[in-house]
């Protein structure tokens, strides 16, 4: 038997910390986190930084802000049209 969403609802709130996902739902955080996971995936579709190649951190972190600027440019490029 499945419950009602209101029963759902009163059991997560009744966890409270202790588990169960929040009742509410944010929005913009929601937008936002989706943003920033997107952006990773996206860094991680660069075989160099998925994989760690680089020995250095310097070369590592360089790695990183060519492939962010590579995506910004991108960007910038593709709103323009």
């Amino acid at each position: 038997m499945i419950p009602e969403k209101r029963d759902q609802a009163a059991n997560r709130k009744k966890k409270g910390s202790a588990g169960g996902r929040p009742v509410s739902h944010d929005a913009y955080l929601y937008k936002e986190r989706n943003t920033v996971e997107s952006l990773i995936n996206k860094l991680k579709a660069w075989r160099d930084i998925a994989t760690r190649y680089d020995k250095t951190s310097d070369s590592y972190l360089a790695g990183l802000h060519l492939r962010a600027s590579m995506i910004w440019v991108k960007d910038l490029t593709q709103t323009t049209n």
